[in-house]
């Protein structure tokens, strides 16, 4: 062995001093520098565990908002749908109950029109009767060459137009 120190120079006295030196500086670092950091990093891994877990959670809130949105957008369909069929329903219903209205109104403004057409046709048929009369009157009392009175005028306009 002591072939071996001589042949390395090992000073004891100066090893042990870097020992001793070597234990204080790593004592140093230990309770200075490696403890804290240890900490620190043991902190931030609990903070990237937790962040990794709030991750997970929302990736699953959002999963289950998803479907939960797609639900109500389908029942909004759903609903959009059955009232455009009622307003769609109603308002055939609507067309139909005018047609209906404006079918009467026309049926009634032509039996207007008809029983005005018969009122001014008879009308017409009475002036023309009176003209025709009147002027059958004035051709028999040209032929007769006399005036004649009512009765005689009606008993001759009776024969006339039968």
């Amino acid at each position: 062995m002591e072939t071996l120190i001589s042949t390395f120079n090992i000073n004891f006295s100066l090893f042990i001093g870097q020992l001793i030196n070597f234990a204080l500086v790593f004592a140093i670092l230990f309770f200075l520098v490696f403890k804290p950091l240890l900490k620190v990093m043991a902190e931030r891994s609990a903070t990237v565990e937790k962040s990794l877990r709030d991750a997970d959670d929302i990736k699953n809130r959002l999963a289950s908002t998803t479907a939960e949105q797609e639900e109500m957008i389908s029942q909004a369909k759903k609903q959009a749908n059955a009232i455009l069929e009622e307003a769609d329903i109603k308002g055939n219903a609507k067309r139909d109950e005018l047609i209906l209205k404006a079918k009467e109104e026309i049926g009634q403004i032509i039996n207007n029109e008809r029983a005005k057409l018969d009122r001014e046709k008879t009308e017409t048929l009475k002036e023309i009767k009176k003209e025709i009369t009147e002027l059958v009157v004035l051709s028999v009392e040209k032929i007769l060459d006399e005036k004649m009175d009512i009765n005689k005028d009606r008993e001759l306009i009776k024969k006339m137009l039968k």
